[in-house]
């Protein structure tokens, strides 16, 4: 990643395939130090001291796999009609779908009560399909999902549960000359409804205090899967957010106990996915959505629903249901280490990611760019993959 892409306002438009997106606040003026007991010293941006990530293998509770469902054109948002139905297709986000699920929920809500509509389908539970239901139940429409998994059983319970609102979502060469647009409308869209949900209990999106760390020349490298053959334009919209949030701040070496040439702190954007979709679950219920298990193997089996209008959130599925094969897969695994509460800090190093959630510490190994997974739906883990991120991180620290 070159020094450009470690900059906030590269980040919050798009350094995505590490999913490094995000919005800074720091205070201004001089930062001290402190280190309290075992803790190592830390920058007093949030009053407290560093706890040292624990690294050894021994702490991998799981590993998870999920394809991200790319489309070079960008996410599918249209009507198509399917006998007497209308279909809104809501799919196609490649690694933006948390961060962009509100407003592309919008638009899916408004094409769906378009002419006074009352009942409607939707097809999925995962993060569109919640968002997108609960936008068109609050529009007083009565609101049905139709899903095969609910969480934490969906491809989106497996999302790293960062704000990459650009993370592969789109080839330049190939979207349409008003993606653009769209897509800064969904993401500012999404990116102020998060924010209601930042502060409640079980904290569902938070900021969190992340470092992007560089290496010294000589240990400067990119952990992870060798990219795919190929060469896609990654889409990523710089400079169409920077008015959101504040910026973050180079540090100097004595804010930081990393063993690395430099660091910049920003706070970070992040979703507690496990908690954020059971809320969301919980709300669309209570306020009288309901959820039926169901399996569709054709598009004519949608035709047996009594809603006249159906909207398809089947992400990644949307490729077999509706033999859409402009969806291509984009293969991403993550390492989970058993839940660390005093690491409250995210990094970024040599294309690994950390994120500590509620439910454990997130490991990636991103590789070299955004081709590493492409085409690849093979969704068994590689342990040697988060046992060599492991290895790498714990260079980190002092011995």
């Amino acid at each position: 990643m070159g020094e450009a892409a470690l900059h906030r306002r590269t980040l919050i438009g798009g350094a995505i395939g590490l999913g490094l997106t995000g919005c800074a606040s720091v205070r201004s003026g001089p930062v001290a130090s402190a280190a309290t007991g075992n803790g190592l010293a830390r920058p007093l941006l949030t009053g407290s001291t560093f706890a040292r990530l624990i690294t050894h293998p021994g702490r991998i509770s799981r590993i998870t796999v999920c394809t991200r469902p790319f489309r070079r054109a960008g996410p599918r948002i249209e009507v198509e009609a399917l006998h007497d139905k209308r279909l809104v297709h809501n799919y196609g986000h490649g690694g933006a779908g948390w961060s962009l699920s509100w407003g592309s929920a919008n638009l899916a809500r408004d094409l769906a009560l378009a002419g006074g509509i009352q009942d409607v389908a939707v097809i999925g539970c995962g993060a569109l399909g919640l968002t997108a239901a609960l936008q068109i139940l609050r529009s007083g429409a009565r609101t049905t999902i139709y899903a095969a998994e609910r969480t934490p059983y969906t491809r989106s319970a497996r999302a790293t549960g960062t704000w990459s609102p650009a993370s592969r979502i789109a080839d330049r060469d190939v979207m349409e000359p008003d993606f653009a647009d769209r897509w800064e409308t969904m993401a500012r869209s999404s990116w102020a409804t998060h924010h209601t949900f930042v502060g409640l209990d079980g904290d569902p999106v938070r900021f969190i205090e992340t470092y992007n760390l560089r290496a010294d020349p000589a240990r400067r490298r990119a952990v992870g899967p060798e990219p795919s053959p190929g060469d896609v334009n990654f889409m990523h919209f710089a400079g169409r957010l920077d008015d959101l949030g504040p910026d973050g701040r180079n540090l100097t070496k004595a804010e930081y106990p990393f063993l690395v040439a430099s660091a910049r702190a920003f706070p970070n954007m992040t979703f507690n996915v496990a908690e954020y979709a059971r809320q969301l679950t919980e709300a669309f219920l209570l306020e009288g959505g309901r959820i039926v298990s169901r399996v569709f193997h054709h598009p004519s089996e949608l035709a047996e629903l009594s809603e006249p209008v159906i909207v398809n959130c089947t992400g990644y599925g949307a490729r077999a249901l509706f033999g859409d094969d402009s969806v291509v897969p984009v293969r991403g695994q993550i390492g989970w280490l058993v839940p660390q509460p005093d690491v409250t800090y995210a990094l970024n190093y040599n294309a690994i990611s950390m994120v500590p959630r509620h439910d454990g510490i997130v490991i990636q190994a991103n590789g070299a760019n955004e081709m590493v997974g492409y085409g690849i739906d093979n969704e068994t883990p590689d342990r040697a993959e988060t046992e060599a991120a492991l290895r790498e991180l714990a260079t980190l620290f002092p011995t």
